[in-house]
């Protein structure tokens, strides 16, 4: 039976005042430290795991910024 190839892509992480971290990115049971400011190769799968955390993040900014506004 013959492996499927995944499809990759190449990103790179900002590395910003305030993130400066690596970033660790879990699908399955595979794992990936991507390093900050540097263009590293990964599976579409990982790309889409850092996309919807970055949804959510903002999900979480907007819900904080409603709830600030329901307080003042």
């Amino acid at each position: 039976m013959a492996e499927v190839k995944e499809k990759m892509v190449k990103i790179r992480l900002p590395l910003t005042k305030y993130e400066k971290d690596d970033v660790f990115v879990r699908v399955n049971q595979r794992t990936w430290l991507i390093k900050r400011g540097v263009e590293v190769e990964v599976p579409e799968c990982v790309v889409e795991v850092l996309n919807h955390a970055e949804e959510q993040k903002l999900a979480g900014i907007e819900f904080q910024e409603k709830a600030q506004k329901k307080t003042d």
